[in-house]
């Protein structure tokens, strides 16, 4: 069964909060998710907003990469937390995932439909998050703006990457070994999906991605440790199609 006090332990990117919203402390604003991939704009468009006032993010494509790779961060470690500790997966369905764009971990998230449980499966992953979220939230930002769906893509995989290592270091504190191994191969058999198979590579715990999340471009920014580049290229350079 799961527990979502143990989750939230591995660290906030893995917390999710159940009930209905407006019986959870903090939690207004919150929109259902299936309310912005049908086209609702607004609170996208505000959280991409405070992004950017935040990093000072020189384009708006930058604030929103950013944006997006904290909203794919949190599902890929909700979900793969949950098959990885429990052998289950919560039913994330759009319409009962309520996310609050002024929030940030672990209060962003709650799922305020009753707690149903799926099995711990790569598919169960695939077509909750990829056809469930990752698909129509990727629309979703493509209607704000200009930003790449490789680069999308790339933070997905990148998010997904990322999950694996924190339940690795997780498990190891807690000497579960087992969940660390459940999360790396669940991940593996998930990348097999054809459009996350071509964002990088997973091997032996670690990630490199063939794109870019764009953070460099802010004035605080740098590289991240799984990017694609050796070095954060000259701010005049052309646009790649790795970003």
């Amino acid at each position: 069964m799961m527990d979502f006090v143990e989750l939230s332990s591995v660290n906030g990117f893995f917390a999710l909060r159940a009930g209905a919203a407006k019986e959870l402390p903090g939690s207004g604003g919150h929109v259902p998710l299936s309310q912005v991939y049908a086209g609702d704009t607004a609170p996208l468009a505000f959280r991409i907003d405070k992004v950017a006032a935040r990093l000072r993010a020189p384009e708006r494509r930058v604030a929103a990469s950013i944006a997006h790779l904290g909203i794919v961060a949190r599902l890929w470690s909700v979900a793969l937390g949950s098959a990885a500790l429990y052998d289950t997966v919560p039913d994330l369905a759009a319409e009962g995932l309520h996310w609050n764009p002024d929030g940030s971990t672990p209060d962003d998230l709650v799922l305020v439909s009753p707690v149903r449980e799926l099995p711990a499966t790569a598919e169960t992953l695939r077509t909750t998050l990829v056809d469930g979220h990752l698909l129509p939230l990727a629309e979703a930002f493509q209607r704000d703006g200009n930003i790449s769906e490789q680069l999308l893509w790339g933070n997905a995989g990148s998010a997904l990457a990322a999950a694996v290592s924190q339940l690795r270091l997780w498990s190891r504190d807690m000497e579960r070994p087992e969940v660390g191994k459940r999360a790396a191969v669940i991940a593996h058999e998930v990348f097999g999906h054809p459009d996350l198979n071509s964002t990088g590579a997973l091997k032996a715990g670690s990630f490199r991605r063939n794109s870019c999340c764009l953070y460099y471009r802010c004035p605080a920014g740098g590289l991240c440790g799984d990017c694609v580049f050796e070095r954060a290229p000259q701010r005049s350079s052309v646009r790649s199609g790795s970003e």
